[in-house]
């Protein structure tokens, strides 16, 4: 079956390991997958047949996410969740070294523990919504009023994504200046990891996890 008019947001989440591929040629499959993988490569400039062939490659080793409604939701926790509140103290901290240390750098990312810091504070607020609300409500099996907190969610989950490319325009897409120390190296390895992390969490809930709702 080829790809050409298929959303992206449905490739990422039926093919295992294409999220991959399309985080590899920026390819928004999360808040902006509704359009077929054809005008996602005309926008980003990227041969069609290329995307497509690396697709096919795919031989379905990549982790598949839980079938099971459950599971699903406890993996979201387990693999996102904990993992954000884990990562986020140690990149605030190297955010403040770095733009401290080397504030008459010319390439500093000045700002950045700012706005890793309210993403953090929007971040933790979002997933406390989701634990103590809509995953209770999903894993009872649902509800009559559950549109409205999913909704509430898919339009926190767009101000993440704003979020998302503000960290990226803050450290010219996390591609550290030449010379740069261990610490600011460190630095845009875990800003990178965040972003993937945040895109792969948002993807799995906006299309996978709340169409079964």
């Amino acid at each position: 079956m080829g790809f050409s008019d298929r959303q992206v947001a449905d490739i990422a989440a039926q093919l295992p390991g294409a999220t991959q591929v399309f985080r590899a040629h920026k390819i928004d499959f999360c808040c902006g997958g509704a359009v077929s993988l054809a005008s996602a490569a005309e926008q980003r400039g990227v041969p069609l047949s290329v995307i497509e062939a690396q697709l096919a490659a795919l031989d379905g080793s990549a982790t598949a996410v839980p079938q099971d409604t459950a599971a699903l939701i406890d993996h979201i926790l387990a693999r996102y969740h904990d993992t954000h509140r884990r990562e986020l103290p140690e990149l605030l901290r190297l955010a403040a070294r770095v733009e401290e240390r080397h504030a008459e750098h010319p390439q500093v990312p000045r700002g950045l523990h700012a706005a890793l810091e309210e993403a953090a504070g929007a971040l933790d607020e979002h997933m406390q919504k989701e634990e103590q609300i809509l995953f209770p409500m999903m894993k009872a099996g649902g509800h009559p009023m559950i549109s409205a907190p999913i909704g509430m969610m898919r339009h926190e989950h767009d101000a993440h994504g704003e979020r998302l490319a503000q960290l990226e325009a803050l450290t010219q897409d996390c591609v550290v200046p030449p010379g740069a120390c261990a610490s600011w190296q460190a630095l845009y390895v875990g800003v990178r990891k965040l972003i993937d992390d945040v895109r792969e969490h948002v993807h799995l809930e906006n299309n996978v996890l709340f169409g079964r709702f």
